[in-house]
């Protein structure tokens, strides 16, 4: 990891980089990185900012709490664990420069990848259509999924930077449906994941995956079960999701991380004025009968 001793940057604090301006942190990034960013490809996100610099290589910067970093004890990103993957559709890793904030206590970080000019499958959200996928696309998404899961690391995922436990998805679970199911997960063992497969983490027409910090040991069928409830807007790219990775999403473990993604998104007191809200409950009816002993 490389590091860069400047003076603390004065920013609010590690919230919604949607939001939060950031134009300190790109000017102290271009003199950390020696390059210069091209503005006009920024993609802001909630956790992430994402832009292109000068020698065609994607900055990707995100900030985070340094108690929720400390708190996961885990030293290295997913990004640069994901360097160690092999058979899977992702940008290659270079460097990394990170620093901390000490009025805010922000750990910034940014992390300089290959350069993927493929756009996103949906750039955010909830996709509302159906993209046009080839069979290529699908057939490249199912070997690095599938390979995905043969391969070995101690790191744990960290969806949504939490990681995950069975404590925290029964938690979850439990928070918005009481009582309802079993949320115990002993039917197969942890694989790595991806551990954030929304569509926006996709592209198309080349089917490359993106922003891998999350990589990590999870319940079998967490990427299936966030890319298939991802797509519950549109029932014909949810259908095809479900027969592509039906291997996953019928095992227990993968109905419960179905339910999870459900219970997260339905714990979110403004998810209730989306229209993703009503397919999700009436999916998570389905998900709560099918797990009934």
């Amino acid at each position: 990891m490389a590091e860069a001793a400047t003076e603390p940057t004065q920013v609010a604090e590690a919230g919604d980089l949607r939001k939060q301006p950031i134009e300190q942190i790109l000017t102290e990034l271009q003199a950390r990185l020696g390059t210069r960013f091209a503005e006009s490809t920024m993609v802001r996100k909630r956790r992430s900012v994402g832009v292109q610099s000068d020698r065609d290589t994607w900055i990707r910067i995100e900030a985070r709490p340094i108690g929720k970093a400390a708190a996961q004890a885990q030293i290295n990103n997913g990004i640069e664990a994901s360097t160690l993957l092999d058979g899977i559709a992702k940008p290659r890793w270079h460097q990394t420069v990170s620093w901390l904030d000490e009025p805010t206590q922000v750990l910034w970080r940014a992390d300089e990848c290959e350069l993927i000019t493929g756009p996103a499958a949906q750039p955010i959200g909830y996709p509302l259509t159906e993209p046009d996928l080839s069979p290529a696309w699908w057939r490249t998404l199912n070997e690095s999924l599938d390979n995905l899961a043969r391969q070995h690391t101690s790191r744990i995922a960290t969806p949504d930077t939490q990681s995950i436990t069975q404590a925290l998805v029964t938690d979850t679970i439990e928070q918005v449906f009481p009582g309802r199911v079993d949320t115990t997960i002993t039917d197969h063992p942890w694989v790595p994941a991806h551990a954030d497969l929304v569509w926006s983490n996709l592209t198309a027409p080349v089917c490359w995956i993106l922003d891998w910090e999350d990589l990590g040991l999870a319940p079998r069928g967490l990427d299936a079960a966030t890319l298939w409830m991802n797509s519950i807007m549109v029932p014909a790219l949810a259908d095809r999701v479900y027969a592509e990775r039906r291997a996953d999403l019928t095992t227990r473990s993968g109905r419960i991380m179905a339910l999870f993604y459900a219970a997260k998104e339905l714990s979110d007191p403004s998810f209730a004025s989306t229209p993703a809200y009503e397919p999700t409950m009436k999916q998570a009816a389905e998900l709560l009968e099918n797990l009934r002993p």
